[in-house]
């Protein structure tokens, strides 16, 4: 029986006891990085329910008030809100913070942020209140100015958006083109007869370049003839998307015949055969198809800010990232064409 046991002394022994306590090493802490990881799993759960939804206003103003945060942080925070287009949250902060500090040097600042994110958010006539209630105890606020200035715009009181452009002239900043484009916007809002306006937009901005977009837009709409006459041949590729979507009961071959882009752009549409081929791959693609005999694609367009450089999917008149007016340009894109069939159920 004795020969079955190994003595202490024995190096077999040593041995042994190593991958013994190797292996209950091992075990512990497989069965502990197990334990942990729940734990973390369970513990980010809890901090994430905490953010699962913005406190209530009360709870909101006990945690501004406690100082646990500072301003900044609650700054950066509502930020980001903003950010991530949750609007609501970003509100409530902003709120919370001009309500519990309203002797600090940076509330009329922070009231900027709250109009500019109603702003943003659409909610105009509450970002109107508060820009004015802004410019009461701080009329010389450029950013304040130039803020309610793109309210009354979108909510079409171009008159009083005009009335906004004095004091930022008195302030210094140029502002002949927004003049130039409020007027023109309403002008183009007025009540009245298409054409009649179409003629008075030639007439008072007929010797005007910077806001070639809009007034070719409103010219091609309701007088195409008006367009043709007063259209400056430079011009043309920032409005091929309106030229391109003419009928061709309003088109004008001479003009057309006379300049080499529009001879391209309506070759590549197939309403003249005035051209071979382009240097705009676009262009040359479609010609070279309609010369074939071809149908299987035509042109889309999207819309590029000369200022920004954002692209977007639709023509705009102020870029709605940078606030640029007439900057946009129209980009031609290659697309698969549509042909509908109309289906009797006789």
């Amino acid at each position: 029986m004795e020969s079955l046991f190994i003595e202490f002394r024995d190096p077999l022994f040593g041995v042994i006891i190593f991958f013994v306590l190797v292996f209950i090493v091992a075990f512990f802490s497989y069965w502990w990085g197990r334990y942990k990881i729940k734990e973390d799993d369970r513990a980010l759960e809890r901090f994430a329910k905490q953010f699962h939804r913005l406190p209530s206003e009360a709870e909101l103003k006990s945690l501004i008030q406690s100082g646990g945060l500072s301003e900044k942080s609650w700054l950066l925070l509502a930020h980001a809100y903003e950010k991530g287009g949750d609007f609501e949250k970003a509100i409530e902060i902003y709120q919370s913070l001009i309500e519990l500090r309203r002797d600090s040097n940076t509330r009329p600042d922070i009231m900027l942020l709250l109009g500019q994110i109603y702003l943003k958010a659409g909610f105009l006539e509450r970002s109107k209140e508060i820009f004015l209630q802004i410019l009461q105890a701080h009329p010389r606020s450029p950013q304040a100015l130039q803020s309610l200035l793109l309210v009354y715009e979108q909510l079409r009181a171009f008159d009083r958006a005009i009335e906004v452009l004095e004091p930022l002239e008195e302030l210094g900043i140029e502002v002949h083109k927004e003049k130039l484009y409020l007027k023109v916007r309403a002008l183009i809002g007025s009540s009245g007869d298409g054409r009649d306006k179409a003629l008075r937009l030639v007439e008072e901005f007929g010797t005007q370049r910077s806001l070639s977009y809009l007034a070719y837009e409103y010219l091609f709409s309701h007088a195409p003839d008006l367009g043709w006459r007063y259209l400056d041949q430079s011009q043309c590729g920032r409005i091929a998307d309106l030229l391109w979507r003419l009928e061709e009961v309003a088109l004008d071959l001479d003009i057309i015949a006379s300049n080499g882009y529009l001879r391209e752009l309506f070759s590549a549409r197939g309403v003249v055969d005035l051209a071979q081929g382009s240097d705009i791959f676009e262009f040359d693609v479609l010609i070279k198809l309609r010369r074939a005999s071809e149908r299987g694609a035509t042109l889309q367009f999207e819309y590029l800010c000369r200022d920004c450089k954002q692209i977007f999917p639709f023509a705009f008149h102020r870029c709605p990232s940078c606030r640029a007016i007439d900057s946009v340009v129209a980009e031609p894109i290659l697309t698969k064409e549509l042909f509908e069939s109309n289906h009797s159920f006789l």
